[in-house]
């Protein structure tokens, strides 16, 4: 379809715009005769009648032509602000002058006084400006009015933040056909604007006088049922400052969505948002060395295994920002890897990379990958994690978990990788499942191999061991399980009430496998030890449950109940990140710890693991369990 011309869409569409725009050139007129009569008062005889026609409307002819120009009568007087001030200022001077000018060819000013033509200017910006705020004055005390009229059927909500997005809500209630909220106080965090108004909406104090002011409040009989976060930021410890006080109070903690979060309903009033779930860390998200991993990264060939998994495609995404030679993308999923594959694509549409549907198991076709790819970086995120899936086949855990990551190890070795990375569990530190064992018995391979080259002046593998806790929002994991049971109603199953883990982001247990990839390639004091990210303090899942059902805006065992289950097989109360033997180092790279390692014979360990791999491979469950009994001694299955 052909674009209309200005001028056409003008005359054919704009009805408001040809009022604004004859409004304006008649308020032009106005203002040149209101000048001259301010000038010289009741005494207009001082100025021939013809002059005066001819003046004024040369001076309307100018006006026209400017504002025409300018597209004055393009702006939305509903919506009239400081951009609009400026625009009319620009265009009243511009007026002023053109006409200054006309009129001095014609008449050298002979009958208008030299001051007459400062009046008409400020008199033309107050004609013109007036109207447009007055209007803007009048829509804005109708929609505050009827927001008033309506408070009493909307949710009633006190907001956090005296800011910018404070201000935009409370705009965007008010001006609402249909709004949910209904704003009766704000909350300045640091207390500085305590007694102002926003919109007539006041600010009641600092975040720790909200538990007086919802008192006060509901003493007045307007309680709030919502406390809403307005701040585009905000830090884990202020969330769980704000959520403890949110379940003292009984009242739910949402947040306003960013101005970037794009939604197809323009109309619609602002929607509440959940709270991020990574705020439940309860402690800032750990940042590292990024500069010193695209060092490590860029320009070289990478392979990432499990590339489709939570942890695999987060590496594969930080990875591409890093601008590697090339990334393999290797998984046994066809669906999760096409998933990685097309979002990569997408996002780095410059990087040069292959999806390879394998299975690490596969001994002849790793060997054959790794020989045409040629990685010199590997990072081994394939594996079996789920705890009670592995318990139920311990024979498909041991050849993902433990024969998997020696075909991989043995391969990087014969090829001459640089360095391969092995993602591992806080699970595998005194192992109680079938699921940690196994990745205890990939570490130690990893372990074993790294120490048995140190010391080789031949260019050789640096086997780095990655460890951390649950991570948040992963495939599998108790997050994503609590918010499927809220979304069905409840109840949230929690399986012991003192069942305790460390948590971490996505985003940190990645920067972790690439600040441990710069170290532990880098620094050849570091054999065999294992990187433990410091997490903080574990979390119980019970009060992880509570956290989530107020993050929803309801009340824990008053709209969600939460029921307690018992441990599912393999599963501990609590976990570790560090065994017993394993004597923890400091690390130059602040959040990162060192395990020194168990030294492990690896002659003797890959004879073990081949028996093991024989005995699974033939379905020998029970030989299976015996075998990685013996080669993790400090494994205590709770099923026995």
């Amino acid at each position: 379809m052909r674009r209309l011309p200005d001028l056409e869409t003008f005359i054919l569409r704009g009805r408001r715009a040809r009022i604004a725009f004859a409004h304006d050139i008649i308020v032009a007129a106005i203002s040149f005769v209101a000048a001259l009569y301010l000038r010289v008062g009741s005494d207009l005889d001082y100025f021939p009648a013809d002059f005066v026609v001819l003046a004024t409307a040369v001076y309307a002819f100018i006006a026209a032509a400017v504002f025409w120009g300018m597209r004055l009568y393009a702006g939305v007087w509903r919506y009239a602000s400081v951009e609009d001030l400026v625009a009319i200022i620009r265009a009243g001077t511009i007026v002023v002058l053109v006409f200054l000018a006309t009129m001095f060819l014609v008449s050298r000013l002979e009958f208008i006084p030299r001051s007459t033509l400062l009046i008409n200017w400020l008199v033309l910006l107050a004609l013109l400006g007036g109207p447009r705020f007055l209007y803007r004055l009048f829509k804005d005390r109708r929609a505050n009015a009827s927001a008033e009229r309506d408070g009493e059927r909307r949710i009633p909500v006190l907001l956090i933040g005296a800011g910018d997005s404070a201000e935009l809500f409370i705009r965007a209630i008010n001006r609402a056909r249909q709004s949910a909220w209904h704003a009766v106080g704000l909350i300045d965090e640091k207390g500085r604007r305590v007694g102002h108004k926003i919109h007539g909406v006041q600010i009641l104090g600092d975040i720790g006088d909200i538990p007086s002011i919802v008192s006060q409040m509901d003493h007045e009989g307007r309680r709030p049922q919502r406390l809403i976060v307005t701040k585009a930021r905000i830090e884990g410890d202020e969330i769980q400052r704000l959520l403890s006080i949110s379940e003292e109070l009984k009242i739910g903690l949402a947040r306003m969505p960013q101005l970037d979060d794009f939604r197809e309903d323009i109309d619609a009033t602002p929607e509440i948002r959940p709270i991020n779930i990574e705020d439940l860390l309860g402690r800032p998200q750990a940042s590292l060395d990024r500069a010193s991993m695209a060092t490590l990264i860029g320009g070289r060939r990478i392979l990432v295994t499990g590339a489709g998994g939570t942890i695999g495609s987060e590496l594969c995404r930080q990875i591409a920002a890093c601008k590697p030679a090339t990334i393999v993308l290797l998984d046994n999923s066809e669906y999760q890897l096409y998933s990685v594959d097309m979002e990569i694509g997408e996002t780095a549409s410059d990087l040069p990379r292959r999806p390879i549907l394998a299975d690490v198991r596969d001994k002849e076709r790793i060997s054959r990958i790794f020989s045409v790819e040629r990685p010199e970086l590997v990072f081994h995120a394939a594996a079996l994690k789920h705890v009670p899936m592995v318990e139920l086949h311990p024979d498909e855990g041991a050849l993902t978990n433990v024969a998997g990551t020696r075909v991989v190890a043995d391969a990087c070795r014969e090829h001459g990788v640089r360095a391969m990375v092995l993602i591992s569990t806080d699970k595998a530190v005194n192992p109680s499942s079938m699921m940690g064992a196994t990745k205890r018995l990939a570490e130690s391979y990893c372990q074993a191999l790294d120490l048995a080259e140190a010391g080789s002046e031949a260019i050789r593998t640096r086997f780095v061991t990655v460890r951390f806790g649950n991570v948040l929002g992963s495939t599998g994991s108790v997050v994503p399980l609590f918010q499927r049971q809220l979304a069905a109603g409840g109840p949230l199953t929690v399986t012991h009430p003192d069942m305790a883990r460390y948590f971490m982001t996505v985003r940190e247990a990645v920067e972790l496998v690439l600040q441990a990839s710069v170290q532990g390639a880098a620094d050849s004091a570091d054999e065999g030890k294992i990187f433990v990210l410091d997490m903080g303090e574990p979390v119980k899942i019970i009060d992880l449950a509570r956290q989530i059902i107020l993050l929803a805006g309801l009340q824990p065992d008053i709209d969600v109940a939460i029921e307690i289950t018992s441990p599912r097989p393999g599963e501990k109360l609590f976990e570790q990140v560090l065994h017993a033997s394993e004597e923890l180092i400091p690390t130059p790279h602040p959040g990162i710890l060192l395990a020194a390692p168990r030294a492990n014979n690896i002659t003797l360990l890959d004879r073990a693991i081949e028996e093991l791999t024989v005995a699974a491979r033939q379905g020998h469950i029970d030989e299976t369990r015996t075998i990685i009994r013996r080669l993790v001694p400090e494994f205590q299955s709770l099923n026995d």
